[in-house]
């Protein structure tokens, strides 16, 4: 199975939940998401043109109930782990966890279990034009120690109420979704 049928399958089982989703928003997004894919056979990649899917991760210590941010070097944003799909990135779930371990340099990572958290879609600068990211959560191991990548300025660690003071919508989005799961 390819990388793009995956991701076709990941989102057709892609069920919103909870109050998050009243108006229909991640609905919306996920028909989106599978109507980019069968219009784009590249839709997976960074070449494509009218945007591509990524994949991302948002690092979370439930225990200590923290979540690690990276500020991304380019963006200058507090963000959670995340980018680009890979040739050798089988599943979505397997970008999302490469990205996440990547970025934060803590081995041992796991995606919390029942498949994306949400989906967001974000405009970025020609010539990619947009990400269709698919986001997941990643529990921290007990005695997790991050490490920076090149990608980033910095990795921290913020509380749960931190995160809206730093962060941006979409980031306070996807820690409410994932503590929800929790």
């Amino acid at each position: 199975m390819s990388l793009h049928e995956d991701a076709v399958l990941v989102l057709k089982g892609y069920t919103p939940e909870g109050p998050e989703d009243a108006r229909g928003d991640q609905a919306e997004l996920r028909q989106a998401y599978l109507d980019h894919l069968a219009h784009h056979d590249d839709g997976m990649w960074k070449a494509c043109g009218a945007g591509h899917v990524t994949a991302s991760a948002l690092v979370i210590d439930p225990e200590r109930g923290k979540v690690l941010l990276t500020l991304h070097r380019k963006l200058r944003m507090w963000l959670q782990m995340g980018g680009h799909c890979e040739e050798q990135d089988a599943t979505l779930e397997a970008a999302a966890l490469r990205e996440a371990t990547e970025e934060s340099g803590i081995a041992g990572l796991t995606l919390l279990s029942g498949g994306p958290v949400r989906l967001d879609r974000h405009p970025i600068p020609s010539p990619c034009n947009w990400h269709l990211d698919v986001q997941y959560a990643a529990l921290a191991p007990a005695g997790a120690a991050e490490r920076i990548s090149e990608e980033s300025l910095e990795l921290r660690w913020f509380g749960y109420e931190e995160v809206p003071d730093v962060a941006d919508d979409s980031v306070v989005r996807l820690l409410e979704a994932t503590r929800a799961r929790l």
